[in-house]
């Protein structure tokens, strides 16, 4: 039967027997198996699992209605690929008029914002609503609030081909659900889950700060921060555990009536502890349990208003969160932004939140995406359980040693949960639902499902974590045993409490431990303890890894090792530089904390064990990676998959690559990507079509190029054919000029006018000045702003008028010890250096006044021009000391491009840095001048350019568009001659040349 003829049976049906289907009798049970099954059935969904796929991976999960409160805690279907989430559908039966009545539509937008799926679909057949759920939802909201399609059953025919080209199968699958999701987005009242529950739990933690703070004076910074992180984290866990059904629901809403709020909490504290094991409830002294309780948070005195405030807005209708389908994904990237802030206590005792230093330099905390996880624990842990066994993958041990709010660890355990139901369900099912340690049981629906047990067994045995923050490490504990209890009930807990006598969680404080991953005992050898107050030793936080892990590490170390170390350059690191460099083979002075996990990271692996990051790939290029990169040559590489300047971390300027190394013997290639884009259905299908080989010994430690081998062959010909250009200068290429307060050092002309009228003298401090900006591919600079700039020497007071302009920005230039030049200024009487010393971080200042070649520090493609006025530029530029017309032509063509791009770090949005650290690599041909036909080549550049330099100076000058078109036009042409003029100079062929003009 077509997909048609089944649609218009339907609707004829339905339409036959309204009356009948309208009445109160007719239930939502009914409808979904008449009309609702079938019309998705013709929009090609297995709605009834034909195909037979395993749990995790079917197509419809019709959700186990949970009543709680007089309210379904589940939506009706959830329509998924590959296991991921797409969309809801919420079933009503047909005498409900869903057009006008505002519950249905709050209620579906609830599960749907609550997972942060973009479009849901509220139907009773009769009607067909499609609701954009990145809305926040309100309980005043209308029906229409949201609502981007409606549709009758008297009009499916119609918008039959719009319906499917949306919510089939395979328009999803082709990505046509997203594209219509993405243009059918309004920004009016959006606020995305994460973001407002990030908000929300902001709010409790400054409101429980300042409470605890001023009830309980004696409290230190540290527990203040632990009483807190400790409140919220164990409110959440039981409000997310009631809205699943396994805790009863409203108990913490009943705290909203009667007094003594925060007593009645801590007895819910209590019973939790009864009922779970957890460490979040470790509230008594037990045997064989290795962590005090903890003897602090019952104790505390919390007002009544306090407790109610976090309280109310957690419950239907008030609450906008639906936490039954809140996942484990979106609670990470909420409490991965709310661990980057710390409550400090004031000398008064008054609690202060603010941002941690290191997330403040780093400008923000980037949550890792899912598709990253997926891909890194499919290749590491997937890859692990190949041809095992569950008592073989039960000696699987995996760590992530910067472990932030757990998200490598959710995704490497949901793995080893999908992998373990599928190997049993597999292998005679019904033999590991039966015995004392069964592992196996049948779900509702049918399908099968770990036991708690089996999942406690696999947590326990496989999934370690170490983190420096304890905050995280908590963080971490909570999400992991979130996903424990995901799919049981209140009946099934306590059902494993009456026949097995054991709590419903594991204590995971063997597991998740907290910690400096990078610094051992030995940090103290030879040192002073004395010296090291507590916030010290807190902040250090040694980590013995033999001692925590003696097990493991007895047993040669884990099988897999995975994550997002942080990225914090070293100069935050300040007295831990000595120990790095002692311990590490990759330190370098200005080595940013990843190079560091890297060497850590695969030393903590047994043999043929795998590691993998995602890591910022700056390493690849810059100075500081050199040692990285040559530790790195004498490891197995088994992959590396750059995303160049693509934004993966949203809202960061960070980008990352992904490394995968094994601990075998080293091989001579490696598997790479560069990836072009994050427009791709899977990245490993992505991966899979367009890696290539690298062959290692083609790569140069001073900087690795992931180019493919014809790229490598070329590149190394172009580098065969010149000499590197800061040898060709002999050295002669700096930065620009530091300019401290803009306000005070960068003046215009009317402010230089005014300056020199009261002292001529000025002029002599007054220079000519470009930003980076200015510079353009050889156009004649221009600007219209002056640098007073002045040198080590001369008594600023010598000129008055320049003297008295700086004295205005005294306060704001001098507030406390700055630290200009790389020097410390502490100690320092204030006044005792002068502002001009900002200025005085270089000695190279003659070379701005001399003719020379400018190039702009980020940029997309080369742009060097050539300044004969004695322009000083900004430390957004650089400058190359030579007049060399030859020299100037060379570096703005196509070759000495596609070498920097080859090289340089990149920036979002298709910039690329040409600073000096890779202009000076850049390979310059040089001329025998005993050589004739070298002699008439670079004639021919130097008047190419002196060329392309008047015909800039022409169209700057232009008036008409005419004229600019017309110039132009011998612009271009003029370029396309030089670039075919480079190509003869370092002898390209017509296949090279097309690598170059298409990389």
């Amino acid at each position: 039967m077509s997909e048609t003829i089944q649609l218009s049976d339907l609707i004829e049906r339905y339409n036959r027997n309204a009356e009948a289907y309208r009445s109160s009798q007719y239930n939502e049970t009914q409808l979904r198996r008449e009309f609702l099954d079938p019309f998705f059935d013709a929009l090609g969904w297995d709605v009834e699992n034909k195909n037979g796929y395993a749990e995790a991976y079917k197509d419809v999960v019709h959700e186990d209605a949970i009543k709680i409160g007089g309210f379904t805690k589940a939506p009706d279907y959830s329509f998924r690929i590959g296991g991921t989430r797409k969309f809801f559908v919420e079933a009503k039966k047909p005498s409900i008029r869903i057009k006008d009545d505002p519950d249905p539509a709050f209620q579906l937008r609830r599960y749907a914002w609550s997972a942060k799926l973009p479009l849901s679909i509220l139907t009773n057949f009769e009607e067909f609503s499609v609701y954009d759920c990145r809305i926040k939802p309100d309980k005043t909201d209308k029906a229409a609030i949201g609502r981007i399609l409606y549709f009758t059953c008297a009009e499916y025919e119609k918008h039959w081909t719009e319906i499917v080209s949306i919510f089939s199968r395979e328009a999803v699958l082709k990505g046509s659900f997203d594209k219509y999701a993405e243009s059918s987005k309004t920004k009016k009242g959006t606020a995305e889950v994460d973001a407002a529950f990030l908000k929300e739990i902001e709010s409790w933690r400054e409101m429980l700060a300042r409470i605890l703070a001023l009830r309980n004076p004696d409290l230190s910074q540290r527990n203040l921060n632990f009483a807190v992180q400790t409140t919220i984290d164990r409110i959440i866990f039981l409000r997310i555990c009631e809205d699943r059904g396994i805790e009863d629901y409203g108990r913490l809403f009943s705290l909203q009536n009667g007094t003594n709020a925060y007593e009645r909490l801590c007895q819910l504290f209590r019973h939790a502890d009864e009922r779970y094991n957890s460490g979040l409830f470790h509230l008594r002294a037990e045997k064989m349990r290795p962590e005090p309780p903890d003897d602090l948070t019952l104790n505390l005195l919390i007002d009544d208003k306090v407790i109610k405030e976090i309280i109310k807005n957690l419950y239907y209708p008030d609450s906008p969160y639906e936490f039954s389908v809140l996942s484990a994904d979106i609670l990470g990237q909420v409490y991965e932004q709310f661990l980057g802030k710390v409550i400090h206590l004031t000398a008064g005792h008054r609690a202060v939140i603010e941002d941690k230093p290191e997330v403040k330099k780093a400008g923000g905390v980037y949550y890792t995406p899912r598709y990253i996880v997926d891909y890194i624990v499919k290749n590491t842990v997937g890859k692990l359980l190949e041809g095992k066994t569950p008592k073989q993958a039960a000696n699987i041990k995996i760590l992530d040693p910067a472990c932030g709010s757990g998200s490598f660890l959710i995704g490497a355990y949901q793995s080893l949960l999908d992998w373990h139901r599928d190997w049993y369900s597999s292998h005679t099912p019904g033999k590991w639902a039966k015995g004392k340690s069964l592992a196996l049981y049948q779900a509702s629906g049918g399908g099968w499902r770990l036991t708690t047990g089996e999942r406690k067994r696999i947590l326990l045995n496989s999934i370690f974590g170490v983190d420096i923050d304890t905050q995280a490490v908590e963080v971490t504990k909570l999400s992991l045993l979130l996903k424990v209890l995901e799919g049981e009930t209140e009946q099934s807990i306590s059902q494993q409490m009456t026949l097995f006598h054991e709590r419903a969680l594991p204590d995971l404080s063997n597991n998740i431990k907290c910690g400096n991953s990078l610094i051992g005992p030995d940090f103290y050898d030879n040192r002073q303890m004395g010296l090291f107050d507590d916030t010290e030793r807190y902040r250090i936080n040694v980590f013995d890894w033999n001692a925590e892990f003696s097990d493991i590490m007895e047993a040669g170390g884990f099988d897999a090792v995975i994550g997002n170390p942080p990225y914090v350059r070293q100069e935050m690191l300040g007295d831990l530089k000595q120990y790095f460099q002692k311990h590490y083979s990759v330190y370098d002075g200005s080595a940013d904390l990843y190079a560091y996990f890297i060497e850590k990271g695969v030393s903590l692996l047994k043999d043929g064990g795998i590691f993998s990051y995602i890591v910022a790939n700056k390493w690849m290029r810059a100075s500081y990676g050199e040692p990285l990169r040559t530790w790195l040559k004498g490891q197995c590489i088994e992959e590396i998959v750059d995303f160049g300047d693509l934004p993966v971390f949203e809202k960061a300027t960070t980008y990352p690559c992904i490394i995968r190394i094994s601990n075998t013997v080293p091989k001579l290639s490696f598997n790479a990507v560069q990836v072009k884009t994050l427009d791709f259905g899977s990245l490993k299908d992505y991966v899979s079509s367009n890696s290539y080989n690298i062959d290692q010994t083609t790569l140069d430690d001073k900087g690795w190029s992931l180019s493919d081998n014809r790229t490598q062959l070329l590149l190394s010909k172009i580098l065969k054919q010149g000499v590197p250009l800061g040898e060709y200068v002999k050295g002669k290429i700096y930065r620009g000029v530091l300019t401290g307060l803009n306000e005070a050092f960068v003046i215009d002309s009317q402010t230089r006018e005014q300056l020199i009228a009261e002292d001529p003298k000025s002029a002599e401090l007054i220079k000519p000045f470009l930003l980076g900006r200015d510079v353009k591919r050889y156009q004649p600079p221009a600007s219209n702003r002056f640098l007073i700039f002045t040198r080590r020497g001369i008594n600023i007071k010598n000129y008055p008028a320049i003297y008295h302009h700086l004295l205005q920005f005294k306060e704001r230039l001098m507030p406390k010890p700055r630290d200009w030049k790389g020097e410390s200024w502490k100690g320092r009487k204030p006044g005792s250096y002068q502002w001009y010393e900002v200025q005085d971080a270089i000695d190279y200042w003659e070379e701005f006044e001399k003719a020379k070649i400018i190039i702009p520090s980020i940029i997309k493609n080369a742009s060097y021009t050539f300044d004969a006025s004695g322009f000083y530029s900004n430390d957004k530029t650089s400058i190359i000391a030579s007049d060399d017309m030859y020299l100037l032509g060379v570096l703005n063509s196509r070759v000495s491009d596609f070498f920097i791009h080859s090289i340089s770090s990149t920036k979002q949005g298709g910039y690329f840095e040409y600073k000096p650290m890779y202009v000076q690599q850049t390979p310059i041909r040089t001329i025998d001048f005993s050589n004739l036909a070298d002699v008439v080549l670079h004639s021919r550049m130097v008047s190419l350019v002196e060329q392309m330099l008047g015909l800039h100076k022409q169209f700057a000058e232009a008036k008409t568009p005419h004229d600019k078109t017309a110039i132009q036009r011998q612009i271009d042409a003029i370029d396309r001659q030089i670039d075919l003029l480079v190509y003869e100079l370092y002898g390209l062929t017509e296949e090279e040349i097309a690598i170059v003009e298409h990389p």
